[in-house]
């Protein structure tokens, strides 16, 4: 904890820091630090300023309210995301949790967006006791007690979400695509990250299960201009579809020369596929026809989170995404774990937040009711399915518009 007049001098590779509610909150306030760790650079930045919106709308908030008496939140955001990499670096994520742990100002986070990004962070984290909420991370071996000697030395969860793991959003889209499209054979392709290789994984496993015949398994190389020769050789096989386990900038390649190569198969993926992003990378209509899924409920058409949607827009002059509401929420548990603690009448610090987080319940939030298990992963596990369909009359970057929301996929 600092107080107010306190200065902050910008590291190397922070994205952006920002006081929040400064003018609102009582000059004898103190404040807590959250940082934010997204990948704001490269191929998934437009997703990662629309993810951390949520976060920065969420303690602006708190700050206007004077939620947590005495105490007003500030917000810093680092981005591990390199020019090199053009996309998240594990290496860059390793120096942001290291920043985070070092400075004992630094309550609580927000972050990784990637997967990669989490595996590289969490140990870091678990060793300085600091605790982070992710809003789209997805590969379950962080918070798998199989792993807990890897990713938890410390012994205590300090990786939370308020997202599904890819061990539900992989195999529930399979029983989509084996229960509803009537998908006989597949192909299946994954961009070597953590996050596309585990999601592809899990994907491909219950597929089997599910009587599909997977025809064959590759892996594109993110930096590679060209994938005409493997989908050449994908539509000489004729499977029935395609599922990539990947993010943005092997996707966006995928997505512009599959549609010059096999136009008319069914395509699907995970939420490593959603978002502005692709929208813009790809365009119409290579982006045409693809299927989606998010590890959250839908709640950015809802006429119950109109009031989030009204208000992050007015804010950022952007849509919000479904990871930005789970930002948001994720920022509202950090809230509400400081307020029970001042509530308490004892001092938030690290560790008094870690340990709370994981005790909070939030009965009604944007995305439901939000609790933890003792490894921090949500116990809500609800994975959305979505397919692309261009409405000219929309933004076409708005993925609200251009997502269509199927509904919910099938558990295993």
């Amino acid at each position: 904890m600092i107080s107010r007049r306190t200065t902050f001098k910008a590291a190397a590779g922070v994205a952006a820091a920002a006081t929040l509610g400064s003018q609102q909150a009582l000059a004898a306030d103190k404040v807590l630090r959250i940082g934010i760790d997204l990948s704001f650079t490269g191929a998934d930045a437009e997703s990662a300023a629309r993810v951390a919106g949520g976060g920065v709308l969420a303690f602006e908030e708190a700050n206007e309210r004077h939620e947590v008496k005495g105490y007003s939140f500030e917000v810093v955001k680092l981005d591990d995301a390199t020019a090199t990499a053009g996309q998240y670096d594990p290496a860059q994520a390793a120096t942001n949790a290291r920043k985070f742990v070092s400075d004992k100002s630094f309550v609580a986070a927000l972050g990784p967006q990637m997967s990669g990004a989490g595996k590289a962070m969490a140990p870091i984290l678990s060793q300085g006791g600091l605790a982070t909420i992710t809003p789209s991370s997805t590969n379950p071996d962080i918070t798998n007690p199989k792993f807990a000697a890897q990713y938890m030395p410390a012994g205590k969860a300090i990786y939370f979400r308020t997202v599904a793991t890819d061990a539900y959003q992989g195999p529930n889209m399979a029983n989509y695509m084996a229960d509803t499209l009537k998908v006989k054979s597949i192909f299946v392709l994954d961009d070597s990250g953590a996050y596309g290789v585990g999601l592809a994984d899990a994907f491909q496993a219950q597929a089997e299960k599910k009587g599909i015949k997977v025809m064959g398994r590759d892996r594109l190389d993110p930096k590679a201009t060209d994938y005409a020769a493997i989908l050449t050789k994908i539509k000489a096989l004729g499977p029935d579809a395609l599922y990539y386990g990947g993010v943005g900038q092997a996707g966006v390649k995928l997505f512009k020369q599959s549609y010059d190569i096999m136009p008319t198969m069914i395509k699907a993926g995970g939420d490593g596929i959603y978002g502005s992003d692709m929208l813009k990378g790809a365009g119409f209509p290579a982006c045409e026809g693809w299927y989606a899924t998010n590890a959250a409920p839908h709640v950015t058409e809802d006429p119950k989170t109109a009031k989030f949607s009204e208000a992050f827009h007015k804010r950022f002059n952007q849509f919000p995404e479904d990871y930005s509401a789970t930002c948001y929420v994720g920022a509202q548990v950090i809230i509400a774990a400081v307020k029970q603690i001042v509530a308490a009448g004892k001092e938030p610090t690290r560790d008094a937040v870690r340990d709370a987080i994981g005790g909070i319940n939030l009965k009604d939030s944007l995305i439901g009711p939000v609790a933890f298990d003792e490894y921090g992963d949500v116990k809500n596990k609800i994975i959305s399915v979505f397919q692309i369909k261009q409405n000219k009359a929309k933004p076409l970057d708005d993925p609200d518009s251009q997502f269509k929301y199927i509904g919910i996929a099938p558990q295993a």
